[in-house]
């Protein structure tokens, strides 16, 4: 009975160590920037550039024929469970204490001062 609560607790102990290791020590896995911008290169043919624009408006112009033949189903509008919604939207008033005109403006060159400011 004892080498089963043994074992028990070393394999209890040795998951903890693992998920320690899962969660905080382990290194996070290398992401690619999120901007990232090619080298500046000179094209030295212009012909090409113009190529590469005809090719890009011809798919924009096939991707936007194919959105235009989108179908959609609009038997939602009416069942009754739409029918049966309401508006619950809050309408805020500000209470006068919003802050500074332009937050980023320098110091004191606010074109419009508060009522509440000295």
């Amino acid at each position: 009975m004892p080498t089963i609560k043994n074992i028990i607790i070393f394999l209890t102990i040795g998951v903890v160590f693992v998920l320690i290791y899962i969660f905080f020590l382990k290194p996070a896995p290398s992401v690619a920037p999120l901007v990232s911008s090619a080298p500046s290169t000179v094209a030295s043919n212009t012909e090409t550039t113009v190529e590469d624009n005809q090719l890009v408006a011809k798919d924009f112009l096939t991707l936007l024929l194919s959105v235009k033949s989108i179908k959609l189903n609009d038997t939602i509008f009416s069942d009754p469970a739409f029918g049966s919604l309401h508006d619950s939207s809050i309408t805020l008033t500000p209470d006068g204490t919003e802050g500074r005109v332009n937050p980023f403006a320098p110091l004191g060159t606010d074109v419009g001062t508060s009522a509440n400011s000295l």
